[in-house]
């Protein structure tokens, strides 16, 4: 295993850069993230970052087994996909920009409840139609990753990923959802939502256009 590691160490450099660097670029799961953490609670936000974990464990497969290269050498299934999530993007961020505030002030200053089978599906569903990180795995093991690399050393690297993008929201999640910050944000739940809304259309359009 270790000559393995001084053989592909530029490879595993690589990926691990990489890797660090799109898991912390601003994107819909960062603001799935922090949206839900804010509203929902530090359990909604940490069971939604487990769910995309899970959904990066899925591109991973796809990608070892080498389906990453049909689909970059199909434009219509990619493109299909592309639109797929631009789409639902687009319907969660019109859910958050059509909420109403609360007649309730009393609730408006609490976090509501979310079961952590709907925060891990939600996480999981966002992140699995996600044009950015089908792009970033497709990029990754077409591009970075040679075709000679074992199987060994791409399952490694598909860890690397998956790791590094638990340990970022999760990290967000615990943030957002300290009790010394939480309250600040509790007063402009209604604004944290047309934000998000917002953002999420924008990044939706955006990847739609590419």
């Amino acid at each position: 295993m270790e000559l393995l590691i001084n053989t592909y160490m530029a490879e595993i450099i690589a990926v691990s850069t990489i890797a660090i660097f799109m898991a912390m670029l601003p994107g819909a799961d960062f603001v799935m993230v922090t949206r839900t953490s804010i509203y929902n609670g530090r359990f909604a936000g940490l069971y939604m970052s487990l769910g995309m974990c899970l959904s990066v464990c899925i591109h991973a497969s796809y990608s070892i087994a080498g389906l990453a290269v049909v689909i970059a050498n199909s434009p219509w299934l990619f493109s299909a996909i592309k639109y797929l999530g631009a789409a639902y993007l687009i319907y969660i961020a019109w859910q958050l920009l059509t909420t109403r505030e609360s007649l309730n002030k009393d609730q408006s200053s609490s976090t509501t409840q979310m079961s952590p089978f709907m925060a891990l599906r939600l996480g999981f569903t966002c992140n699995m139609l996600n044009p950015k990180t089908s792009i970033f795995f497709l990029s990754i093991f077409t591009q970075v990753v040679s075709i000679d690399t074992p199987i060994i050393m791409q399952i490694s690297y598909g860890l690397i990923i998956v790791l590094a993008h638990f340990i970022w929201y999760s990290g967000v999640a615990l943030l957002l959802s300290h009790p010394s910050i939480l309250p600040r944000f509790n007063r402009q739940k209604q604004k944290v939502d047309k934000v998000a809304g917002f953002v999420l259309m924008l990044i939706a359009i955006k990847l739609s256009l590419v």
